[in-house]
């Protein structure tokens, strides 16, 4: 497989905020709606583009290899289409690589097949370092982390700290389980089930690696923040 920098883009769209991407999968068309109301830049993966419908949208565009686009023609009167053929990679991963975004909210990418959910993780684990990437699903949404994280969550909430590679940590504050000194690595150890103590909680890695920040649905504008101030 292709590493990202051996892009296959045809052109790459320039998102200065938020970009939205909308996969096949499960998604809220309200959340979408308002995403758009806020000023994201919606932009569909391939047969995502039914819930542009649902929610009233036009994306900026459509990406991807085309064989689940439902009224391909009628879209193309509407709006840009990208058709990418090469099946190297899947429609959210081209879809990255055909843009550029200071945060990108992915929807419709989990929740339905496994080897969809596990694909979008590792789309994740190999873009982590180059941009910030929330993956959001019906309960709970994750933010691809490499570096410093900080969050502010109120005491109690649960959130989960998964490694998509091996990852050392110095130090971390606000968590009930404190993740200093710990190695987190994907099939030996993970951070799951982990809850806030109040205040800010602070995760600070000792090496480089991408791990997921997760935490549930109802705090995805914080962690929409997080994303944006940067990671690293």
């Amino acid at each position: 497989m292709q590493e990202p920098s051996a892009r296959q883009a045809k052109r790459v769209i320039s998102c200065p905020g938020v970009l939205a991407l909308v996969g096949g999968g499960d998604v809220d068309p309200g959340l979408l709606r308002q995403l758009s109301d806020d000023g994201a830049m919606v932009i569909a993966a391939d047969g995502g583009a039914k819930w542009c419908t649902a929610a009233g949208i036009v994306p900026r565009a459509i990406i991807g290899d085309m064989d689940s686009l439902e009224n391909r023609s009628r879209w193309a009167d509407k709006t840009e289409l990208i058709e990418l053929d090469e099946q190297e990679t899947t429609d959210f991963e081209k879809c990255l690589y055909s843009t550029s975004a200071a945060l990108t909210v992915a929807l419709g990418m989990v929740g339905g097949r496994l080897d969809h959910t596990l694909s979008a993780f590792h789309v994740v684990a190999r873009y982590g370092f180059e941009r910030s990437i929330i993956v959001a699903g019906s309960k709970d949404v994750a933010l691809g982390v490499a570096g410093k994280f900080c969050l502010d969550v109120p005491p109690g909430a649960p959130v989960s700290v998964m490694p998509l590679v091996p990852v050392s940590f110095v130090r971390s504050a606000g968590l009930e389980f404190a993740l200093d000194g710990l190695e987190l690595a994907p099939g030996v150890r993970t951070g799951v089930s982990n809850r806030a103590t109040g205040g800010r909680i602070l995760i600070e890695p000792a090496t480089d690696g991408v791990y997921l920040v997760i935490v549930a649905s109802s705090f995805l504008r914080p962690l929409m923040d997080a994303g944006l101030r940067g990671t690293g």
